[in-house]
């Protein structure tokens, strides 16, 4: 999918960071569900593709998703680690080019490829990060995540990097960890959350056609709402500019992701009355009923 492309009818992409979890079958799939990207994909119309940052799928897998998904499904995949913070994005392109021949059949089922760079990722890089960009090919969408001070309100390269990727019609992922900083830490996976996730200023700015936000949030499904009221208008905005956005909304466990993905699509759907509709979800019996979900 080229990385002007537009769409008719405006489209909210949502999604959590993994279409498969051990507690979904019977709470969000069916219980003893088999066919796990299938059913998630009638919850979201995207999904993080965290995966592949650990390593690169076979060729099998890469036929098996194109099987399971529907063509209005889109994969957003990280690159791989080696690239990203093994080599910080220096003499990369036969890394690159193997990943990418790698995904091809998925190519038109594919939103921004995700180049999450690291922490140490400063400033002084920023001419590896223009580098690479300019010899990333145009038949495909990419989004840039930096965790760096440097390119953040108030750091030394935060216009340099916007900049640069306008220049280059790369999308700037907007991490929002607010809201998980803003909770508890009772559970297990609400500690570890608050001992590993960053953060991290937000400029709430839109780089290229699709702007990409991860929110982690909270446990409590009901506690984000009051915390992506701005990002619903935003949202609202960009899509009125014509842009496809994609929020990605995650909580410490990730159980209920996809309920809560579909209750900000559904919240922006108030706001853009000819939204795009998600799909009828495929749930156990009630599912429906533990979270206003659409």
């Amino acid at each position: 999918m080229a990385a002007d492309s537009r769409a008719a009818q405006p489209v909210l992409r949502v999604g959590a960071p993994m279409w498969s979890h051990p507690q979904w079958p019977g709470r969000i799939l069916p219980a003893g569900s088999k066919e796990g990207l299938a059913h998630y994909a009638s919850w979201c119309n995207a999904v993080e593709g965290n995966t592949t940052f650990y390593a690169v799928p076979s060729d099998a897998n890469v036929q098996r998703w194109r099987e399971q998904a529907p063509p209005e499904f889109r994969f957003c995949f990280k690159l791989p680690k080696l690239i990203t913070h093994d080599r910080k994005l220096r003499n990369a392109e036969d890394d690159l080019t193997s990943f990418l021949s790698t995904l091809e059949p998925l190519q038109d089922r594919c939103g921004p490829l995700l180049i999450q760079l690291p922490p140490s990722f400063a400033a002084g890089d920023l001419a590896a990060l223009v580098n690479f960009l300019s010899c990333l090919s145009p038949q495909w969408q990419w989004a840039v995540e930096v965790r760096n001070l440097d390119f953040f309100p108030g750091g030394s390269a935060e216009r340099l990097l916007n900049d640069a990727l306008a220049d280059h019609g790369a999308n700037r992922v907007l991490l929002d960890s607010r809201p998980l900083f803003a909770g508890p830490r009772r559970t297990p996976g609400e500690v570890e959350a608050f001992d590993n996730k960053p953060r991290l200023p937000i400029r709430p700015v839109a780089t290229g056609v699709s702007p990409v936000v991860r929110f982690i949030g909270q446990t409590d499904l009901d506690a984000n709402v009051f915390h992506w009221d701005q990002w619903l208008h935003k949202i609202a905005g960009w899509l009125a500019d014509g842009l496809e956005p994609y929020f990605f909304a995650h909580t410490p466990d990730n159980i209920d992701a996809p309920v809560l993905n579909r209750s900000f699509h559904a919240a922006v759907s108030e706001l853009v009355g000819d939204l795009t509709p998600l799909p009828m979800p495929v749930t156990p019996a009630n599912q429906m009923d533990l979270f206003e979900a659409d």
